[in-house]
């Protein structure tokens, strides 16, 4: 959860009129460590999201043209790990489901 600027403004100011660390995190509900960070980088951080490594088309094709193989054999192929391969194929909504009537033949 990100608290807004006039609150982290308002714990700052408190803390700079003599108040401590520990009775503003009594007070407020917050850790001591959060209102030290606070005073340290009294802006938030800018989150940056991370590329994917994996292009989630060519993953999609990959497992139209190898609907049976294994996540191992897509990392090799892919050239990164069996779980990015399982994390990627997640977000792509596609699951290895067994089927549950198999022919007797």
């Amino acid at each position: 959860m990100a608290y807004s600027k006039d609150y982290r403004q308002m714990i700052l100011a408190k803390l700079e009129s003599g108040e401590t660390y520990r009775a503003l995190a009594a007070e407020f509900n917050i850790s001591k460590s959060t209102i030290q960070n606070w005073k340290k980088q009294p802006e938030r951080k800018i989150v940056t999201t991370r590329h994917s490594k994996i292009d989630m088309e060519k993953l999609r094709q990959d497992v139209v043209q190898y609907p049976d193989h294994y996540q191992r054999e897509r990392a090799v192929r892919f050239n990164c790990t069996q779980r990015a391969i399982g994390i990627a194929l997640k977000r792509l909504k596609i699951t290895q489901k067994k089927d549950l009537e198999t022919s007797s033949g």
